[in-house]
């Protein structure tokens, strides 16, 4: 699977922006919640690793990490099972006092050792709140070209409408930055600028050596954050380079934004733009095909393997083993696994979380601008 061996190490933050949607990490973190019918948001940019070469990658978790631990295993789906290197999943403790960590500067503080005794020469950190196919090897190849001392991702887009309206929180911080030519010369934390921005991606490139000397002062200063505490201060005398990202970008940022970025996957061109590229890995579970009963009725579905379907979808997202029983109505919908909509329900614009049961004849709605979640094993 891995196409070539790249000479850099990769680093995962699972947990980043869990506060952006509360309803869903309730047991998980946000890097394990379902998307696209049968992946979890961690497949993207591990995938894009892996795709790239990099076959050293460390997971940072912090907490509910249970199910990305579940879903991950021993890397096997992603070929990461080996005797140096492989997926490495850090438990979620900044310190020996057993303190969780609260930014990134405390999730690398906790791993220095572990970067001090690898051999690879660069490092490339992602969060995991975004879906997207991207090429880490021409990321790096253009970081090292550049000569910069870190390389940040970008894209050119406006900001959700949930980060201009939120509120000052320092639970979730996002960047927009300005740019000279190509040189990052001002990072702006949660800016309610409207128009077009240039929205951090919280990619990042940079040499291994000089992420350890950042980190070792910034911890002994009692930093937290990475970008508003040791990036910012130091635009003048650090290059930093901005990389621009014209690719498929779907972007966790809110419940709104969860049920639109899988809604948007039921168009053919937006499916073939993220999973052009890379090929995207996941757990297997080795389900039947959906199978379409006699007298079911289809129409612009996304479905995972393990579906029955008796009743009647439209315009609806189903993961593995959801099941529409016959007079079932399902309309404008995210269901996630194992979900099961009895006879005669009707449902349109609800999300459901894993094992949910829609009883009988009952009737839920929701809509285009609201929906209506039904949480973990609930029966409704």
């Amino acid at each position: 699977m891995v196409k070539s061996n790249v000479d850099a190490l990769g680093i995962i933050f699972p947990n980043s922006y869990d506060d952006l949607v509360p309803e869903l990490v309730t047991d998980r973190l946000m890097a394990s919640i379902p998307f696209a019918s049968r992946y979890r948001m961690i497949d993207f940019v591990l995938s894009g690793m892996v795709g790239s070469g990099i076959d050293n990658i460390s997971v940072i978790v912090r907490k509910n990490y249970h199910s990305l631990m579940d879903h991950l295993g021993s890397g096997r789906a992603w070929d990461l099972v080996r005797k140096n290197g492989g997926l490495n999943i850090v438990p979620p403790f900044a310190e020996k006092t057993v303190k969780i960590y609260n930014g990134r500067v405390e999730a690398l503080a906790s791993i220095l050792d572990f970067l001090k005794s690898q051999k690879e020469k660069y490092v490339v950190m992602a969060d995991a709140n975004i879906a997207v196919n991207f090429d880490f090897s021409a990321f790096l190849e253009a970081h090292i070209k550049s000569g910069a001392d870190i390389t940040v991702a970008y894209t050119e887009e406006e900001l959700p409408q949930s980060f201009a309206e939120a509120g000052i929180d320092t639970k979730s911080l996002y960047y927009t930055f300005d740019l000279e030519n190509t040189r990052v010369n001002n990072i702006k934390i949660n800016s309610k600028a409207a128009g077009v921005q240039n929205f951090s991606m919280n990619i990042y490139a940079i040499a291994r050596e000089t992420l350890i000397d950042q980190i070792s002062q910034a911890f002994i200063r009692g930093y937290v954050f990475y970008e508003r505490d040791i990036l910012s201060p130091h635009l003048v005398t650090l290059n930093m380079q901005g990389y621009k990202f014209d690719g498929y970008c779907a972007r966790i940022t809110d419940m709104r934004s969860y049920f639109e970025e899988n809604m948007k996957l039921l168009k053919d061109e937006n499916v073939d733009a993220l999973f052009t590229g890379s090929k995207i890995y996941t757990k297997i579970r080795d389900d039947n095909p959906t199978r379409y009963m006699t007298g079911s009725k289809v129409d612009n579905v996304m479905a995972a393997d393990g579906c029955i379907i008796e009743g009647e979808v439209e315009n609806s997202v189903l993961f593995r083993g959801v099941k529409i029983e016959k007079g079932a109505k399902v309309k404008n919908c995210v269901l996630m696994q194992d979900t099961v909509v009895k006879a005669g329900a009707s449902i349109e614009y609800v999300i459901t979380d894993k094992d949910v049961v829609i009883s009988e004849n009952r009737e839920l709605k929701g809509t285009d601008t609201f929906q209506v979640f039904v949480e973990k094993a609930k029966t409704v």
